[in-house]
């Protein structure tokens, strides 16, 4: 990247990064993008000194989009309740192509609380008070609504965090709105000009994913985890054998040894709202055997919610693996949500096998990770569940019952080999340093994200 000149020549050293906290796929996206951030992250529902008026909006719409997660899994009631909530967020159809333009009913309501009850202005006139102009990078919609609103001085960025959206992300009146958008993938891209967002306000950027995990624009970080990764997903080389030099032609000889630095290792991830926590434990005790038998460990990723750590603990001891914890079963948990960010991507370096419901982290394939995809939570999730397919990074998860037998039947073919190669050479990598050159204006400019869908 060039050296960064000055704000007068158009290029700035920082912006004001914003999120929200509302599960883990805003705040997850913003976490790479820390490097540039004007003193720090900002979250725009719980920041200090938010008026008590604008705090109580945001925890009302939170407190429901969590309780509509988990109440999905009552028995009869849940799944219809939640097929309601759902149909009023959808995401309409691609084809045929054609103008949707028009403002739906939540984004209506949305405006009406920005300019009925002025949620957002004490946020904006904070972040107004800086002389810097500087750009403002937001992970959800709704800051970057408020930004324009209330004639926020600098550029407007809204960084998007899943494969498809709804009308939701654009705003009420798209062709003539400032607000930039930073797409993951070239349907986003297409989904917003039928949105009726202009041409020239989408930039094609690719998810951010972690830079710890990615190693500089070399991918250096990155090549060497997936060489060691392929020989535990591979263990009788029917793809190494068949594609040995398109491996090595990727990553480079020196980042392809002869054998892995770690334990087959599997890591299981719940959603924000501590969704799919059952999953976890039934997958745990599925496989107790291997794990007594050092043939797999597996990471129980709790995230940032302690009743779900204490879930999955009393799950390993009705496993009877609890003198296994900590080395061959691990909790990942910390109530910090920076530091769990941290916990997590230090854990993927060794991962081989990402298993969780298809959000944000489907973009993670990116990382050469094989992503078994368990059951979708929300229109997004099933259009991060097509991409990921379409990408050849995902597979739909077999009967966690039975995970002792197919899972080792997937990794003796070869096929989750393949399907981390697949991540790495299809999906986007460099989303973070792209989105910096975006939005900070940098002169050098990367390659286009390589992406096919």
């Amino acid at each position: 990247m060039s050296k960064i000149k000055n704000k007068e020549e158009g290029i700035f050293s920082n912006a004001w990064l914003v999120s929200v906290d509302m599960g883990y796929g805003h705040d997850r996206a913003a976490y790479p993008l820390k490097d540039f951030a004007y003193r720090e992250l900002i979250i725009a529902n719980n920041y200090k000194g938010i008026p008590k008026e604008d705090a109580k909006i945001w925890k009302e719409s939170r407190k429901f989009y969590e309780f509509i997660s988990r109440f999905r899994h009552v028995p009869v009631v849940g799944e219809w309740a939640f097929g309601l909530f759902d149909k009023w967020q959808a995401i309409p159809a691609f084809y045929p192509k054609r103008d949707l333009s028009k403002a739906n009913f939540q984004t209506k309501q949305v405006y009406s609380l920005i300019r009925r009850k002025k949620w957002g202005k004490d946020l904006i006139n904070f972040l107004n008070k800086d002389n810097g102009n500087r750009p403002l990078v937001t992970t959800f919609f709704v800051p970057a609504f408020m930004a324009e609103h209330f004639n926020y001085k600098g550029e407007i960025f809204c960084q998007i965090c899943d494969a498809d959206i709804s009308r939701n992300w654009a705003p009420l009146k798209p062709q003539k709105s400032r607000i930039h958008y930073l797409a993951p993938n070239r349907r986003v891209v297409e989904r917003l000009q039928l949105y009726g967002v202009r041409k020239e306000q989408i930039h094609l950027t690719g998810f951010p994913l972690p830079k710890e995990n990615i190693g500089g624009l070399n991918l250096s970080v990155l090549k060497k985890d997936l060489g060691y990764r392929i020989y535990n997903l591979d263990p009788k080389k029917r793809y190494i054998n068949q594609f040995r030099h398109t491996i090595e032609y990727h990553l480079g000889k020196d980042n392809f040894p002869n054998k892995s630095s770690h334990p087959l290792t599997l890591t299981f991830a719940v959603g924000g709202a501590g969704a799919q926590r059952e999953l976890g434990a039934e997958i745990l005790c599925s496989l107790k055997d291997f794990i007594k038998k050092e043939k797999i460990k597996i990471n129980l990723v709790a995230g940032t919610r302690n009743e779900v750590y204490l879930y999955f603990k009393d799950a390993i001891y009705k496993c009877g693996l609890e003198k296994l914890m900590n080395e061959r079963v691990s909790i990942i948990f910390d109530a910090n949500k920076q530091k769990y960010f941290a916990k997590f991507n230090n854990v993927l370096h060794t991962t081989d096998i990402l298993w969780t419901k298809p959000s944000e982290l489907s973009f993670y394939t990116g990382l050469g990770l094989p992503i078994i995809m368990a059951s979708s939570i929300g229109s997004q999730e099933d259009f991060n569940r097509l991409w990921l397919k379409n990408v050849g990074g995902g597979i739909v998860q077999n009967n966690p019952k039975y995970t002792n037998e197919w899972l080792f039947d997937w990794i003796d073919s070869g096929w989750l080999a393949k399907a981390a190669m697949a991540g790495f050479t299809e999906a986007p990598k460099l989303g973070a340093y792209k989105v910096e050159e975006v939005a900070l204006r940098k002169t050098d400019h990367l390659t286009e994200p390589p992406l096919v869908i």
